[in-house]
């Protein structure tokens, strides 16, 4: 049977270092605080919204939501972004996509302050990312993926990765984060060629595609290491992975599950960087 690697260990794991950093900010008279934007009222973006706010309160860190109206215009829209990346008492900015479809990112991305992206959406974040600079803020996702791997020690060095999925959100920065660690790392989508086969010559599988269940027993070769990214709903209306869990488990060496694997540590990662940003905003790293 394959060792399911959840993301409450990991994130159990995480909350001390946490409350440590969080410690040290509060001896030096600062008071960590992110602040979520969110513009209307979408379901999966509130079921996250409730995670991180428990994740961050537990954790010492204040959470404010600025909460703004599906239709509101472009203009008024910047105005609240900006009042939000202005406020000195807030270190780190979430801001939930995709917007609606009268609202333009692009123009926020080149707004935010590069030290509060703590989901990298800033161009400045995106390229330390793809440079290899650590100094900058990888998106959280593809960070908790690689939270999990060292966390149920698996080696990357050397390793054939195989990443499905290509999307700047997930696919492409994962793929830099696992070069960074010395990985041979493969990407590819569901326009591949025999994406079967080239997935059963990975040792670390990693799915980022968002089909539901697309990742069959003859996608992985025996003992390999799955990680599901996915987040999907099934026929059924239950929460399912980019993985058939069921099928594809007996053949894995390690699979998280989906809930509760990668997703569950999501908002932990959230949460370092908040710590991390009120670090570089008050000059202690």
């Amino acid at each position: 049977m394959s060792i399911i690697m959840k993301g409450s260990e990991v994130a159990a794991a995480m909350k001390e270092e946490l409350l440590r950093g969080v410690g040290v900010l509060v001896q030096r008279g600062i008071a960590p605080q992110v602040g979520i934007v969110r513009v209307g009222g979408r379901p999966d973006d509130l079921a996250y919204e409730r995670g991180a706010r428990k994740k961050m309160e537990a954790v010492g860190i204040r959470c404010v939501v600025t909460e703004l109206p599906e239709d509101i215009s472009q203009v008024e829209f910047q105005q609240a972004f900006a009042a939000v990346n202005d406020d000195p008492a807030t270190h780190g900015i979430l801001l939930f996509r995709p917007l609606p479809k009268q609202l333009d990112e692009e123009p926020v991305r080149s707004m935010v302050n590069p030290w509060k992206d703590i989901d990298c959406m800033s161009p400045v974040n995106v390229a330390k990312v793809f440079s290899g600079d650590e100094s900058g803020f990888a998106p959280c996702t593809p960070e908790a993926v690689m939270e999990v791997l060292a966390h149920y020690g698996i080696a990357l060095k050397g390793k054939r990765v195989t990443v499905i999925g290509r999307s700047m959100v997930v696919g492409k920065p994962l793929a830099m984060l696992l070069l960074k660690q010395h990985a041979t790392v493969t990407i590819c989508h569901t326009r591949t060629v025999d994406l079967a086969g080239t997935c059963r010559s990975a040792e670390i599988l990693i799915a980022a595609a968002g089909k539901a269940k697309m990742i069959a027993a003859d996608f992985v070769a025996p003992g390999a290491v799955v990680v599901d990214v996915g987040i999907n709903v099934d026929e059924a209306g239950n929460l399912c992975g980019d993985v058939d869990f069921d099928a594809v488990a007996p053949t894995a060496g390690s699979i998280t599950p989906v809930p509760g694997g990668v997703g569950a540590v999501t908002s932990s990662v959230l949460a370092k960087h908040v710590v991390r940003a009120a670090g570089y905003l008050n000059g202690l790293i």
